[in-house]
């Protein structure tokens, strides 16, 4: 089942998340919703908290659908390495309509449970690096925009601000 992806602004976009704790068929039924609400968006990468749910998940898929295998399910996740920095335009379905140039590491190799409970460690280069860490600061209570040098960031808010004050927010 598809799901509203909350906007930027949202409380819970702003907590950090709870730790996952047990695979149950709830949850696994998060995990599928959250599928197909990211491929619907289309996107790459997408966090519990952006659908409304506090939980330390996220689903990543560089394909959008097209390759089975490429898709990532991480609870729990947590860096084991970070390195080197690259500086791409970056966006997020949370913020929609906003892109900016985003400083990530270059490689991270991250670590968390799949969603047979099982202990994963992922090396991402690149794209995918950059796909780990938009989400895990999701899990955190940040978005990209807080990776922003303070008046890019204040000018993409006051654009916000006043799509919200007409409604289209």
């Amino acid at each position: 089942m598809r799901r509203p992806i909350l906007r930027y602004g949202e409380a819970v976009l702003r907590d950090p998340a709870g730790p996952v704790t047990g695979w149950t068929p709830e949850l696994q039924q998060l995990v599928d919703d959250m599928i197909e609400t990211m491929h619907a968006a289309p996107g790459i990468g997408l966090a519990a908290p952006q659908i409304g749910v506090g939980l330390r998940l996220f689903v990543v898929d560089l394909s959008v659908g097209r390759d089975p295998s490429a898709l990532k399910v991480l609870a729990n996740p947590e860096f084991v390495e970070r390195h080197g920095l690259q500086c791409e335009e970056e966006g997020c379905l949370s913020v929609p309509g906003f892109n900016a140039t985003v400083p990530r590491p270059q490689r991270v190799v991250i670590r968390g449970e799949d969603r047979d409970g099982r202990i994963q460690t992922y090396e991402g280069v690149g794209l995918l690096a950059r796909a780990f860490q938009h989400e895990m600061d999701h899990l955190d209570g940040r978005v990209f925009l807080h990776r922003l040098k303070p008046l890019r960031r204040m000018l993409i808010e006051r654009r916000i601000t006043r799509l919200r004050r007409r409604g289209r927010w």
